[in-house]
């Protein structure tokens, strides 16, 4: 998958990109595996939502994703890495949410129950002592806007999207992540490869 990913960033060298951005939280597991340096700078949505938790004040954050995503380590590591607790749902809601990614919404199925069922588990971490929850998959806050979430939303897409356009137009430094478990320069966690 790494090699898939890495290919795709080469290519956008070659047409001219200065960096790149991947939305696809999953993904960021593969570009974390160990290999050679991606041709271009990239910026890292883990790194993004860690930092937008951190702007926010929040302190306990509900991660919502793929089980890859809610099992894997980048979201527990770059929130800790900021003082901030991540919680993961337990495994019968992680599957109930992994099944409504990969069985409804990645084919544009956007259930009321199963809106209904994110609700109910947005409320059970929010029993849990959550301030927030990290929607870390594209698809999911198409079905569970602000609107319906009873905590506060750290939309991935939204924020990654955000911060490639601040890049783009100075307003954000140029990332230095190239891949691998090579952190940016400074950034919390950062560690030497």
């Amino acid at each position: 998958m790494r090699a898939v990913l890495a290919t795709s960033v080469e290519r956008l060298a070659r047409a001219g990109c200065d960096f790149f951005v991947c939305p696809d939280n999953t993904a960021h597991l593969a570009l974390e595996a160990d290999g050679d340096h991606l041709a271009l700078p990239g910026l890292h949505v883990v790194d993004i939502v860690a930092d937008a938790a951190q702007q926010a004040g929040h302190a306990r954050v509900g991660i919502l994703g793929t089980r890859f995503t809610m099992q894997g380590p980048l979201y527990p590591r770059e929130l800790a890495a900021r003082g901030i607790d991540a919680v993961v749902p337990d495994t019968a809601d992680q599957a109930m949410v992994h099944s409504a990614v990969f069985d409804e919404l990645v084919h544009g199925d956007f259930r009321p129950q199963t809106r209904a069922s994110f609700v109910a588990l947005i409320e059970r971490l929010a029993s849990a002592g959550c301030d927030a929850v990290a929607l870390v998959c594209t698809e999911i806050p198409l079905l569970v806007r602000p609107e319906h979430s009873p905590l506060p939303i750290l939309d991935s897409t939204r924020l990654s999207g955000r911060a490639a356009l601040e890049v783009a137009v100075g307003k954000r430094p140029m990332p230095t992540w190239r891949g691998s478990t090579f952190r940016r320069a400074g950034a919390p966690g950062a560690g030497t490869g």
